[in-house]
């Protein structure tokens, strides 16, 4: 048997009829999502984030859509920040994070949850370059007798581009103590996200420390973005993999299109 891992940022559910449809057709053992709102106890579908005269819908349910569809999945969610989203001109109080299901019957012995740039902003979404987070989970996969750590970041957004600062450095580097703090070296290691970076990334040197290779760029895909994102800069997103994680399919899904985002989907055996 195959674990089935699917990366994805699901930018706000924005896609959101598509996005659903494609997480139950697809049930992934294992979903690592990044840009998930979530508004408790909000009984409406729909708000809107405002930046400037930026406005962006958003699904304020998404973390309860996707675990309607993923009923046999259990779900960590990590917020990175919580500030305001509109429905009309009343602000509606948001998190914003992180959240990775695993299915039921996968145990999850090990977990680390931190912030690899900044710390979570006590008022608002606070100032660009904004607060980010990683989540990984250490999971025993019974088929195998075999363990494989997962982990999930969402890097940091430069308003002057994707190039290398002392703050993805510095990110990358507060990544590998996460990473550190839940897998053991020797097993299988999985890293994955939307890493907002360019391919010939620093961080990638860094992260190649742990054995990590990225899976995106070495086996030649050039885009990980829909037609819902129209600018040039076509890569941010990438999917890692330590030498003994036994790649069966590795893809990187242009359809359907479930968000500005493609999914990356690995089947390790």
């Amino acid at each position: 048997m195959t674990l089935k891992l699917i990366s994805l940022n699901a930018w706000g559910g924005r896609v959101h009829a598509p996005l659903m449809q494609y997480l139950k057709d697809a049930d992934p053992d294992v979903l690592c999502l990044q840009e998930v709102t979530h508004v408790a106890g909000y009984d409406g579908g729909w708000l809107t984030f405002r930046e400037g005269d930026f406005e962006l819908p958003q699904r304020a349910s998404l973390l309860e859509d996707v675990t309607e569809v993923l009923p046999e999945h259990q779900v960590f969610f990590a917020p990175a920040a919580c500030g305001p989203l509109y429905d009309g001109d009343r602000q509606v109080m948001s998190e914003w994070g992180l959240a990775t299901f695993v299915r039921q019957g996968l145990p999850v012995i090990g977990q680390a949850q931190g912030f690899i740039h900044g710390d979570f902003p006590l008022s608002g979404f606070g100032e660009h370059p904004r607060p980010r987070n990683a989540h990984g989970i250490r999971i025993f996969r019974h088929d195998t007798g075999s363990l494989v750590t997962i982990v999930q970041m969402h890097g940091l957004r430069d308003l002057a581009g994707k190039g290398d600062t002392p703050a993805r450095l510095a990110q990358a580097n507060a990544l590998v103590g996460l990473i550190e703090k839940v897998w053991r070296p020797g097993e299988p290691l999985v890293v994955c996200g939307d890493l907002n970076l360019l391919p010939d990334s620093e961080t990638f040197t860094i992260l190649e420390r742990l054995g990590l290779t990225d899976l995106v760029t070495t086996r030649g895909f050039t885009d990980t973005r829909t037609s819902w994102y129209p600018k040039d800069g076509r890569y941010a997103d990438y999917l890692l993999v330590t030498p003994n994680v036994k790649v069966e399919n590795f893809a990187v899904v242009a359809e359907p299109e479930v968000s500005d985002h493609r999914a990356l989907l690995l089947e390790i055996a």
